[in-house]
């Protein structure tokens, strides 16, 4: 019976238990095992390449701040005047209208582009290539001197009819709206066609599906590029100052062209144009995020 006993007796339990999912613990069984110890990588590089941008970033803060030649109490005084704000009302006037028409135009050039019709199709083609060939300002001197070419139009005269406002508008729209069928373009290719195919065997029609399947999915790969278009197309304005339009840029020039100080007016307008891109760019985000909800994106 006491050997039986002896037998039936449990071992002595050591101070680490083994389990199947331990390594095999060297030098035989019965020893302790020693868990190595994880040391992070030491990153000395990017911590002192960091370093360095940060002290070259300080010193270029600091000269901007202490440099008396750029006028911070000249830019102070005319940041909020009326002739400025007025500049910067048109400036986002102009850039919302443009917006809008050029990506109405675009689209309708993106549908025509995608559908089956070789005369639409060569169409679109051939206006997008147009007008993304030739500058932007080469636009929009063609179209102030429209006058010299047609006089009239159907009976009006273009030399009234075509303000310089108008001018801008007509002239940036269509210089946009080749970049925006493009985008549309682009989008619209980007959704399956298999869901298409399904979606017409649930016997929806074209105009469903356009909205129901295709819009939701396209503006994920349409919303990017057309907030660069908007940012874009906000800065690109400032070429309107040219045939005088009296946009921001144009207003503080009007300013610095009558008080001498030139450094400092343009630290106004590019001050704006940094807080309105900066405010698009917010924006931006979070139209990505809405759209990319449900999708590994959406952060």
């Amino acid at each position: 019976m006491s050997a039986q006993t002896e037998s039936l007796t449990p071992a002595p339990l050591s101070s680490h238990t083994a389990s199947a999912a331990d390594p095999p613990v060297p030098g035989g069984a019965g020893k302790d095992v020693v868990v190595p110890r994880i040391v992070p990588v030491r990153r000395t590089g990017q911590w002192v390449a960091a370093a360095v941008v940060l002290v070259l970033l300080g010193l270029v803060l600091v000269s901007v701040v202490r440099n008396r030649a750029f006028q911070w109490d000249v830019v102070a005084r005319y940041f909020t005047t009326d002739s400025v704000l007025r500049g910067l009302g048109l400036t986002l006037w102009l850039t919302a209208v443009v917006m809008v028409l050029g990506f109405a135009l675009g689209t309708l050039l993106a549908v025509m582009r995608l559908s089956g019709n070789r005369v639409l199709q060569a169409t679109s083609w051939g206006y997008v290539w147009l007008f993304r060939s030739t500058p932007i300002l080469v636009q929009l001197l063609f179209w102030f001197n429209i006058g010299a070419l047609y006089p009239t139009i159907l009976g009006v005269s273009t030399v009234n009819l075509l303000g310089p406002v108008t001018v801008a508008v007509v002239g940036l729209t269509l210089h946009e709206a080749a970049y925006a069928a493009e985008v549309v373009r682009g989008g619209v290719l980007s959704v399956e066609r298999g869901q298409l195919e399904a979606a017409q065997s649930l016997g929806l029609g074209p105009w469903r599906r356009f909205r129901r399947i295709v819009l939701p999915q396209a503006m994920r790969s349409i919303v990017p590029p057309a907030g660069n278009m908007l940012i874009g197309a906000l800065k690109g304005t400032s070429i309107v100052s040219i045939i005088a339009v009296q946009d921001l840029l144009y207003s503080v020039q009007l300013v610095y062209h009558r008080t001498y100080e030139i450094i400092p007016l343009l630290l106004v307008a590019t001050l704006w144009y940094v807080v309105v891109t900066s405010l698009l760019s917010v924006g931006q985000h979070y139209v990505e995020r809405y759209y990319a909800r449900g999708t590994a994106d959406a952060r």
